[in-house]
């Protein structure tokens, strides 16, 4: 892969750009703090924006590393960051790239995270040289695997109680888009 590091990538709707450590507030408000976005995910529901503050800090120093890929989802209208979209999981060997992604449950069924991960995938594709995109998500959120299908990833199947989140050991639907399947469209 030809790592290129978080770079601001523009939508019609959106600004995805890396996260400064000003976000924090925006975060915490907008999706850290909320339990509904936080149901299906590794990470807990904050209660407190010092732990937003943190995290969010955490993020701005890796931003130095090529390989690390962290954008904040901004809406142009409101001008602040409403989710975030990253690459959670990577493999040189087989150029792959496992993309994961929240936004607050006020900004859900607007098309806003399939235009984020929509514009991300010419990014990889073009500019990073990965194989396979790849994503996942638990069979009780299928919205999360409708924001896939619309990206057009590919259904690969279920994998038994092969992941983990907030709801304890959970089933992994599993969605991949590969560099040739890409190149066809």
């Amino acid at each position: 892969m030809n790592h290129k590091g978080t770079v601001v990538i523009e939508t019609e709707k959106l600004i995805l750009r890396p996260f400064i450590d000003e976000d924090a507030q925006a975060a915490f408000n907008n999706w850290e703090s909320d339990e509904r976005v936080t149901e299906f995910l590794r990470w807990p529901t904050y209660h407190d924006v010092e732990d937003t503050k943190r995290i969010i800090h955490e993020w701005v120093q890796q931003y130095a590393d090529p390989t690390y890929y962290q954008w904040a989802i901004v809406l142009k209208s409101l001008n602040e960051p409403i989710g975030s979209i990253s690459v959670v999981d990577q493999d040189e060997k087989t150029d792959k790239v496992h993309i994961g992604y929240c936004i607050g449950s006020k900004w859900w069924h607007m098309g806003i995270t399939s235009e984020a991960f929509s514009a991300i995938i010419p990014f990889f594709f073009n500019e990073v040289n990965v194989n396979r995109i790849e994503s996942q998500h638990d069979p009780n959120n299928p919205n999360s695997g409708a924001v896939m299908k619309k990206c057009g990833l590919k259904y690969e199947g279920t994998l038994r109680q092969a992941d983990w989140s907030n709801k304890g050991i959970v089933d992994a639907c599993m969605y991949g888009l590969l560099r040739e399947d890409y190149m066809k469209l």
